[in-house]
């Protein structure tokens, strides 16, 4: 009998690229707010072209996944600056007025 883990290895990498998106998300939002999201655009675009001319199914397949990744991430980013409004993630002390809604920033200048 003849096993076969093409499968296996494809499942297993992309619960653990998906897993490490998220620490990725929360640490990009952190530190530089939803600045770098273009880096996540093109980076994903990289690893879908780079898909798409890799014949082997493996390496191809969590390229794939890697690229979506990056682009779910875009999303993601921005869903991480509410999720630090609403306080459930902690707020950067250096970087506060990236937080204030238009509003605030507009009293804060008068």
């Amino acid at each position: 009998m003849e096993l076969y883990f093409t499968g296996i290895i494809i499942a297993v990498s992309t619960f653990l690229i998906i897993g490490i998106f998220h620490p990725i998300v929360i640490k990009t939002e952190y530190y530089w707010g939803t600045r770098p999201w273009w880096c996540f655009l093109m980076l994903g675009l990289i690893c879908v072209a780079a898909a798409l001319m890799i014949a082997n199914v493996i390496v191809s397949s969590l390229l794939g996944v890697a690229g979506a990744a990056f682009l779910w991430a875009i999303g993601e980013l921005f869903e991480q600056k509410e999720r630090v409004k609403r306080g459930w993630f902690p707020m950067n002390p250096k970087r506060k007025d990236a937080y204030k809604t238009n509003e605030e920033q507009e009293k804060a200048r008068e």
